[in-house]
């Protein structure tokens, strides 16, 4: 199985790390994640400057883009890269899967808009691309331990290359982060919370300082927000453009 890694906190990042430990014995895995953090950074691309490529090893590539950058130069048309690479084998591009992550930090509810590791599978996804972004939610004043995140990441993981999403969707994972690291959690299909952030400015100087707590975020009963912090493994199929109802 051919896979493209990325993310949105960088090539160096522990979490594309543990990543790659998860599914390189799965496929053939080609890196091309950012340079550097580009947290946040949604779904911007880069149009009017040159991107330094690096290749930091045999198929690891750090990018001076963002991580929609990143899709777009392992799966779009004229580089030497994923698709291409197959095409020109005359081996079918469409078995490619895109999987971007481990992000550092929940990409819950209205959160995938503004994630970077969100954008990366979601141009897969409107490149025809089957995609997953995986993240992994940090509890307050807590670090991750990512041999841990690896084992809850096989789980859904090992599930969802059974089950494509749809075309146009992409599958969004958030790991929860027990305060018991040992418990057994389950695979929750669920909608994405809706709920806006409860968030203030603080005028400290003339300087603007945005407030919150991302822990006691307002949530929904059933929905993403709710069962990643409630402790099981969230998974949504988010799709690239938002449904609007009639």
């Amino acid at each position: 199985m051919p896979l493209v890694l990325s993310n949105d906190d960088g090539v160096e990042a522990e979490g594309l790390a543990t990543l790659h430990s998860v599914l390189a014995a799965r496929g053939d895995c080609l890196i091309v994640a950012p340079s550097g953090p580009q947290s946040g950074v949604g779904h911007s691309v880069t149009t009017t400057t040159p991107m330094p490529l690096v290749e930091l090893e045999p198929r690891r590539y750090g990018l001076g883009g963002t991580p929609a950058d990143c899709a777009r130069v392992a799966l779009g048309r004229g580089g030497a890269f994923a698709r291409d690479a197959l095409e020109a084998k005359g081996l079918p591009s469409s078995e490619i899967w895109m999987v971007s992550g481990i992000n550092h930090g929940a990409n819950l509810g209205v959160d995938t808009y503004i994630s970077g590791t969100a954008a990366a599978a979601r141009e897969a996804a409107i490149l025809g691309f089957p995609a997953i972004a995986i993240s992994q939610y940090v509890g307050k004043h807590r670090r991750p331990d990512w041999s841990v995140t690896a084992e809850r990441a096989r789980l859904a993981l090992d599930e969802l290359f059974d089950r494509p999403p749809r075309a146009g969707f992409f599958w969004n994972v958030n790991l929860p982060h027990p305060a018991d690291e040992s418990a057994q959690h389950e695979l929750v299909y669920c909608d994405m919370d809706p709920s806006a952030h409860a968030f203030q400015y603080e005028n400290r100087g003339g300087e603007l300082h945005w407030v919150s707590d991302f822990h006691a975020r307002p949530r929904l009963s059933g929905h993403d927000i709710d069962v990643c912090m409630g402790g099981q493994i969230s998974i949504t199929e988010i799709p690239v453009q938002p449904i609007v109802s009639a």
